[in-house]
């Protein structure tokens, strides 16, 4: 589909990347990765033809469409929702105006058997062929459909588009381009708007509906299920693993111990001639082998190393006071704006020690509740915090109260304490500004930087409440680990409000669930809340890409049962497998034999006698239908599969 080679690329005097080919093929998933400022959003601004290589081709058939989601964009606030997306589906809109204007020049027109007629016959036939395939009746369907899936309600799909907030209007963005089904989709960073629902259902979408995608992604636990390739820069090259990130992660150690090896063989190689040379570079007698040397030295490409790995850095929080047992009680707690409810009666108990997650979609009330418990914000109930309690609080806005005319390396020695002093340049690189990052001024930092500065600010200071509001947002993986890292060392209690399964994993043992003006309590780490989801999913018989994930249930806890029950258990559970596994079977099966039909109704329609043939067009449609439906069909019960597999 796109074809590269001898890619070059140079901003200032070493170039980002050079002698760069590889080739995207039809289902390609392909994960971009590299340390920020490798050039991965600048690859994907040449591969969609918005940026010049310095030089090199990249070369695209002119039939292949390309879809290219930005991290920042323009937006438009003139429309409602619905018609923003219905954008989308412009080439159709465009190609209905021809079929009726030709379908009207029909009505009009009585020369039956002239040429021209006859032609203008064929040109409609072929049209509105066309307007057939390209799925037209199915458009509203197909933009609820995407919506939903990405969040919206649908009460939202007649608001003006200027009523949302940026993030949401990115949202909007991602639906249009998705619609469009191109040929080939660069998504940069796509995850930063999208809740954990939103992104398991871009993650099918993405599976099932897409012919090839590059992405550019810190969401560990969504490139891995997505990817099948890992595309790497890294030292000014561009290297190519055929497999998805968490084997792409071996294999790289693997190659950087290979690389340091062949560094320091190099490097000894390099002192030997020099001390050579130095030794005899005055002796008549081996002035010919000095030369040679010389000439040697002169022709070795020194070999560059990958950058170092950080993620080993262990971070730990300084010495906190102890507090109370009970560091957050909520009784009754209650938040309205007017008419608008955004949640009532929320009764938790937060306990010392915990480590707990708020997740659910944007807008239902996770960072009011954290506002509510930083009396940012007036509230009903009975809110209490704890003795002792001393928090340190990360949001957005966080980086908007540090000091612009101090340094980066002047913000954290500012509120260093004892031998963490000694370690602040690797802290620092750890959380990418390294090197002559470190002396920049903080008023010349951009957004995400400064958000960063503001996490290692926190990671300092002496607290025993951590409250998160979206920390990982302008992380990369190295930097998400040593976070991790700390929060689990963390003696204190921690609240964090996170869509990023991969980072919430391991790390918190308790789930507050925001959603329909309610919070619910899950006992357990984010995949069991999730899979609490898929059951409710399976019980109500939800329809996969239909629409967004249905509110969860509640685990019941597992009973004793004696071994007689365990034998009849075991033997239900073998008979339920074999039906899962049949039905599995049974719609593979379907799949493949309509997969087969429509190759031969695409054959057949391809030749010019048989393409006005109404029957074989209608029957195409139809095809085309039943085989997206029994695509989703098999995606539920795969899932049910998988889940009597995993009990």
């Amino acid at each position: 589909m796109i074809s590269v080679e001898s890619l070059h690329v140079e901003f200032g005097i070493k170039p980002l990347f050079s002698d760069a080919s590889f080739v995207v093929n039809d289902r390609d998933r392909i994960a971009l990765v590299g340390k920020n400022g490798a050039g991965k959003s600048t690859l994907l601004k040449i591969l969609c033809g918005m940026q010049k290589p310095t030089s090199g081709v990249v070369s695209v058939p002119n039939d292949t469409t390309i879809g290219y989601l930005p991290q920042v964009m323009v937006l438009q606030d003139d429309t409602t929702v619905r018609q923003e997306a219905q954008k989308a589906f412009a080439d159709v809109a465009r190609l209905k105006e021809r079929v009726d204007k030709l379908n009207q020049e029909l009505a009009e027109r009585t020369d039956y058997e002239s040429e021209s007629y006859l032609a203008l016959v064929e040109k409609f036939t072929q049209e509105h062929e066309r307007y057939m395939m390209m799925g037209a009746d199915n458009c509203e369907a197909e933009i609820e459909r995407t919506l939903t899936g990405l969040g919206f309600q649908r009460t939202d799909f007649e608001r003006p588009t200027s009523e949302f907030s940026g993030g949401w209007r990115m949202r909007i963005e991602l639906a249009k381009i998705l619609l469009q089904k191109p040929d080939v989709l660069l998504l940069d960073e796509p995850t930063n708007h999208l809740d954990i629902e939103s992104i398991q259902w871009l993650e099918q979408w993405l599976a099932q509906s897409a012919k090839a995608v590059v992405l550019v992604s810190h969401d560990r636990a969504f490139i891995n299920n997505v990817t099948n390739r890992t595309l790497e820069i890294s030292c000014g090259q561009i290297v190519d693993y055929k497999v998805k990130y968490d084997e792409y992660v071996v294999l790289r150690k693997e190659r950087r111990e290979q690389q340091q090896r062949a560094y320091e063989n190099q490097q000894k190689e390099i002192q030997e001639m020099r001390q050579f040379i130095e030794r005899f570079r005055y002796q008549a007698t081996k002035a010919v082998q000095v030369q040679q040397k010389i000439k040697q030295l002169e022709k070795i490409v020194p070999i560059e190393v990958d950058e170092v790995d950080n993620s080993a850095l262990r971070l730990k929080f300084p010495p906190c006071l102890r507090s109370g047992d009970y560091p957050i009680i909520c009784e009754d707690v209650r938040k309205a704006y007017g008419a608008h409810v955004v949640f009532d009666h929320v009764n938790l108990t937060i306990k010392r020690g915990e480590k707990v997650a708020f997740v659910g979609k944007n807008g239902e009330g996770k960072s009011t509740l954290v506002k509510c418990i930083m009396g940012e914000i007036p509230f009903d109930g009975h809110l209490k915090i704890g003795h002792n309690i001393q928090i340190g609080y990360f949001a957005q806005n966080q980086a908007q109260l540090l000091d612009g005319e101090l340094s980066v390396f002047q913000t954290i020695d500012n509120v260093a304490k004892g031998d963490i002093r000694l370690r602040i340049n690797d802290i620092l690189g750890a959380f990418m500004f390294g090197g002559e990052a470190s002396d920049k001024k903080v008023k010349v930092l951009s957004g995400g930087e400064r958000s960063r500065l503001a996490m290692i600010r926190l990671l300092l200071e002496p607290v025993n409440l951590l409250i998160l509001d979206e920390p990982t947002n302008h992380l990369d993986m190295p930097s998400k680990d040593v976070l991790k890292e700390a929060i689990k060392a963390f003696d204190g209690t921690a609240i964090i409000v996170s869509h990023d399964r991969e980072f919430l994993d391991g790390l918190v043992s308790k789930v507050y669930e925001f959603g329909g003006g309610k919070v619910r309590e899950h006992l357990g780490g984010v995949y069991d809340w999730l899979r609490s989801h898929s059951e409710a999913e399976a019980s109500d018989g939800d329809n996969g890409l239909n629409g967004a994930i249905k509110p969860t249930k509640l685990i019941k806890p597992i009973e004793t049962k004696s071994p007689k029950t365990d034998y009849a258990a075991h033997k239900e559970q073998q008979k339920r497998l074999r039906k899962a596994e049949k039905a599995v079977e049974e719609s593979e099966r379907k799949i493949s034999d309509m997969e087969r039909r429509l190759k031969e109704l695409d054959n057949l329609l391809m030749d010019p006698e048989k393409a006005s043939d109404m029957t074989l067009v209608t029957e195409y449609t139809t095809t085309k239908q039943a085989l997206d439906k029994e695509v989703e069909r098999w995606e539920q019960l795969s899932e049910e599969l998988e889940d009597i597999t995993q009990y």
